[in-house]
């Protein structure tokens, strides 16, 4: 398999290969899991006093004896992220954003440029989407050639028959997989509005959950085609400047209630309207979430 998805995110990516989850269960050191646990691990971190309930076998006797306190060794166990890519393939994202690119090939990259992060760091990386009314799951696996297959199954999922929404994810997401993970969702305005509150705060209490917003052109020019009713839309209607006025209003108020819905639910999100320097968009995000060390 040629990697064509990830050899093109490479080439635009120009820095921030670290991410980290703000979860208490977890303390964040140099962009991976590492949590401190009482006894032998593979990895020493320090030297502490010994505490009632501390492993006897885990006392430096020769550190002891110097400083005529008894002290233990305390370790570091590493664990990897899992990160969870759910990206909307609905055929909202076979239209345009803001700056005229195809919805689905911005959401492809945003998704794949943070996949990329945390596949160069080691870290296990899973997706969703739904694929001729069918959910398809890959399996948590690191590897390039993995996060390739992922993007490429999303790829194919973008069809102009795929009415898909992502509260399917998440209730899948909430019944069927067990393990801690950061939840990467990209969608747009309507696919954010969409989303069903109870499942938000469901999924949230269980897992660190971030969202990239790809931008929505608007329906003006002279030839506009409509993805949703698969025609163009007539002249009078897409050339028409009161129409346009009240599209504009529309389009804002849909977009705060977007806005709305996710600060409400403390979710971090960004905007995106290019593929171009994504790698910029996804760092203010993982900035956000306060997950760049």
């Amino acid at each position: 398999m040629n990697l064509d998805y990830v050899s093109k995110i490479k080439f635009g990516l120009k820095r921030y290969k670290t991410i980290a989850t703000d979860k208490a269960t977890s303390r964040v050191l140099d962009g991976s899991y590492n949590s401190i646990y009482k006894g032998r691990s593979m990895n020493f971190d320090e030297l502490r006093e010994y505490v009632p309930g501390d492993d006897i076998k885990d006392i430096d006797w020769k550190a002891t004896s110097r400083s005529q306190k008894v002290l233990i060794r305390q370790y570091i166990a590493e664990k990897k992220h899992n990160v969870m890519l759910v990206m909307d393939a609905n055929r909202r994202m076979l239209a345009h954003t803001k700056t005229g690119e195809d919805k689905g090939e911005v959401a492809l990259m945003a998704g794949g440029t943070l996949g990329y992060l945390v596949t160069d760091n080691g870290d296990y990386v899973s997706g969703l989407y739904y694929h001729n009314d069918k959910m398809e799951r890959s399996p948590f696996k690191t590897g390039f050639l993995n996060l390739e297959f992922l993007l490429e199954g999303y790829a194919k999922c973008l069809t102009p028959t795929n009415d898909s929404d992502l509260n399917g994810i998440l209730k899948y997401i909430m019944h069927n997989i067990k393990r801690r993970m950061i939840v990467v969702m990209v969608t747009d305005t309507e696919g954010i509005l969409k989303l069903q509150d109870n499942y938000l705060s469901q999924i949230i209490m269980v897992h660190d959950v971030i969202l990239v917003k790809v931008s929505d052109c608007d329906i003006f020019g002279k030839t506009v085609y409509n993805v949703d009713g698969s025609r163009y839309l007539p002249p009078f209607i897409s050339q028409s400047k009161s129409i346009q006025r009240k599209q504009h209003q529309l389009f804002e108020e849909m977009n705060k209630q977007a806005i709305k819905k996710l600060n409400r639910h403390g979710i971090p999100w960004v905007e995106v309207d290019t593929a171009d320097r994504i790698d910029g968009k996804i760092a203010e995000l993982l900035e956000k979430n306060k997950l760049v060390n």
